[in-house]
This record gives C-alpha cells, sequence and structure tokens, in this order.
C-alpha cells in the first residue's frame, strides 16, 4: 500500500507540473525598456564578448542579448543561445530534493549513506550521519572539491568519480558536524544527485527529465548536447579572453554544476517558481523548494557564501537573502564552469525574477553582473 501510494503520488506530481509548461507571455514596451536599458549599461561596464539577460514579471518576459557568443564571431546570443549554467545546477538538485520528499520517496532527515551505491554508501557509513538537507545546504561538512588528479584537457571532469568520493570519505573526518556550519561543496551536491538516483530507481538525469525539464518544456536543459544545441553554444573564455573548448560534464558532476540550458530555458524554470496557482503535489514541492532552512545566525561559520549578496540562510541550493527597507525577500544561485558565469534570482512574493550569463572568467565582472541583477530585481519589484 506504501508504494502504491508514492507511485500516484509521483504521477500526480509529474502532471501537476506539467501544468506550467504553457509558453510565456510576451513582454509590454515598459519592461522591455527598462530591461534593455539596464543590460545595455551593464555590457558596457563589463569587459566580456556576450551577455545575455533574461527577466520574468508578473507572467511577462524579456531576454536582451548583447556582444557575440564568441569573441570575433559576430553573433548576437538570443534566448534559445546554449550555455553552461555551472553551479546553478545545485538549484535543480535542490528542486528534485523538494519533488522526492512531496512524492514520499525521501525525508529531508534521512541519512545520505544507505542511497548511495555500493563502496560509495559503505564508506559514507562510517561517517557521522550526514542527512540529505545537510547535503542541499552546504552543511555536510565536506570539502569544496574531492581531492583527484587531473583530467585530461579534452575532459576534465573525468576524474571527478564515484571512487574518488568513496576514498576521500574512507579516509578523513568531515570537516565539521553536519548541520553546524557551512561551506560551500561541489562534492556534497554531487553525493545528493546520486541519493535522489537511488531513492528514484533512475538514473538521475533521467529523473530530472521526468520530474522538472520535461514537464516544463525545458527541452535545452540537459547535461549533454543534443539535436541542434551544439549550433548554438555560447562559448567560454578563459581569464586571458581566449576562447575556451566545450568539454563533457561527465557523469558525475550531475548534482554540482553540469547542466546546460539557455535563458528561454530559464524563463520557463522561473514561471514555475512564480506561478502560485498550482495545487496538489507541484505546490507543495514549491512550498519546501522556498523554505529557509538553515539561518546564518544559527551557525559556527560560513564559508563561501556571500559573492552574489550576503546569504540570511540556506534554501535548497538556493542563497537566501532576507527582505530589507530596499529589497523584497530574495532567493539566488550564481554558476560559473568552463568560462562562463551566470546568475539567477526571484523574489516570490513580487513575481519578478532575473536570469544572466556571461561568456568570460572574470571575477570583478561576475561580481558587477550579481550587483546589476540584484538591483534591476528591485527595480522590477517595485521596492
Amino acid at each position: 500500500m506504501v508504494r502504491l501510494c508514492r507511485q500516484l503520488a509521483a504521477a500526480l506530481l509529474a502532471s501537476s507540473v506539467a501544468g506550467f509548461a504553457a509558453t510565456p507571455a510576451a513582454a509590454g514596451p515598459l519592461l522591455d525598456e527598462t530591461v534593455s536599458f539596464a543590460a545595455e549599461i551593464f555590457f558596457l561596464d563589463v569587459d566580456v564578448p556576450g551577455v545575455v539577460v533574461a527577466a520574468v514579471k508578473d507572467g511577462e518576459t524579456t531576454v536582451v542579448g548583447l556582444g557575440e557568443t564568441r569573441k570575433g564571431n559576430g553573433r548576437t546570443p538570443t534566448g534559445d543561445t546554449v550555455l553552461r549554467i555551472g553551479s546553478i545546477t545545485k538549484a535543480f538538485a535542490g528542486a528534485m530534493l523538494a519533488h522526492a520528499v512531496a512524492a514520499g520517496e525521501a525525508g529531508f532527515t534521512d541519512p545520505v549513506a544507505p542511497l548511495l551505491p555500493d563502496s560509495l554508501g559503505a564508506a559514507a557509513a562510517k561517517r557521522q550521519p550526514i542527512r540529505l538537507i545537510d547535503l542541499a545546504t552546504h552543511a555536510g561538512g565536506l570539502p569544496r572539491e574531492v581531492p583527484r588528479a587531473p583530467g585530461p584537457d579534452g575532459d576534465p571532469f573525468s576524474t571527478i568519480t564515484d571512487d574518488a568520493f568513496a576514498t576521500w570519505l574512507d579516509g578523513n573526518d568531515l570537516l565539521f558536524r553536519p548541520g553546524s556550519a557551512v561551506l560551500y561543496s561541489n562534492f556534497g551536491f554531487d553525493l545528493l544527485s546520486a541519493a535522489l538516483a537511488g531513492a528514484g530507481k533512475k538514473p538521475y538525469p533521467q529523473l530530472l527529465a521526468e520530474r522538472v525539464t520535461g514537464p516544463l518544456g525545458m527541452v535545452d536543459t540537459r547535461f549533454e548536447l543534443a539535436g541542434d544545441m551544439a549550433e548554438r553554444l555560447m562559448s567560454g573564455h578563459g581569464f586571458d579572453g581566449a576562447p575556451l573548448p566545450d568539454v563533457p560534464s561527465g557523469a558525475v558532476i550531475t548534482g554540482s554544476g553540469g547542466l546546460r540550458s539557455t535563458a528561454n530555458d530559464m524563463l520557463r524554470w522561473l514561471q514555475w517558481h512564480l506561478d502560485d496557482t498550482a495545487d496538489g503535489i507541484a505546490r507543495e514541492a514549491r512550498f519546501l523548494d522556498h523554505a529557509v532552512y538553515l539561518r546564518r545566525d544559527g551557525l559556527a561559520t560560513v564559508v563561501g557564501m556571500d559573492e552574489s549578496g550576503r546569504m540570511d540562510g540556506m534554501g535548497l541550493g538556493w542563497v537566501a537573502m532576507n527582505a530589507t527597507a530596499q529589497r523584497p525577500f530574495v532567493l539566488q544561485k550564481a554558476g560559473a564552469l568552463q568560462g562562463q558565469m551566470s546568475y539567477l534570482a526571484f523574489a516570490p512574493e513580487k513575481q519578478v525574477g532575473i536570469f544572466v550569463s556571461m561568456n568570460k572568467f572574470d571575477f570583478s565582472a561576475a561580481y558587477a553582473m550579481a550587483a546589476f541583477a540584484n538591483q534591476l530585481l528591485v527595480e522590477l519589484a517595485g521596492d
């Protein structure tokens, strides 16, 4: 009976989410003007080949592309330009945890070890219990990266493996008691996606497609290139401004940073987050995904969370910034991978969201990108 109820819950979740795949409404002149003007100023202020800015307000959407998808190619990015979203992938992993909890597959306080495969699960079981919620909030006591040998130039992520994770867990104590502090951890989010695959009894990319990206019509949000995606790629550029090659994401960094997407797909996802008309399991999943699970003032230390705005609390992969006199409550996440840097933020109570991406590794420009997006979000929210 329990299994049947969980299967029914999962089916209801899929059908409920599917109701949000409608095409976003085009922007009115005011939204277009506001976003276009701000985007042009930002682009002129930073030394990057190309920028794409997408915004949603009260169901209306707009996309602005500036510069080039690759230095010197003359192609302006659009809403369908394919790019890497880096660590914004973590927010999808958090959403997948919310879906698993809403469907009855897992609980926030479930330990991760029994859900992990083979030697990885055995190694995790030797440490202090790490809960799923600890992984989703960067509070698992794990390092930022798993120690590993460098991968080859054409496949740099190939040495991030379950065996590398197991070796570290087998030979090292956790850096702190899970839940007591926050340390930004790609390691932790890759364990989370592996655990969610165990809970869902399917490969994580398949679960993501079935529960989130497929129902929402996010056809370009995936780990590997398909169809004509290669023809629409935005090339990343290194710190020296030289284009970087496109490389595979690999099979393991599915929770931390492997996703590709487009601005139009990000708008579809933002609209799902901002649409409050859902009911049933979809409504529960979004409610869980927008909650704050760790408050900063209750933590022993916080490391690596303030680059895009001060973290006041942690959601499921989301950095939460409390409402102030100058801004509404915001959930945000930044990401960077292979010469591309992106930022997504939304104010659930104000029905506004922003996605920005640029195609060069440049930390000064990344700080400016977050500041620009946060200010634009305030302007669109009317605060």
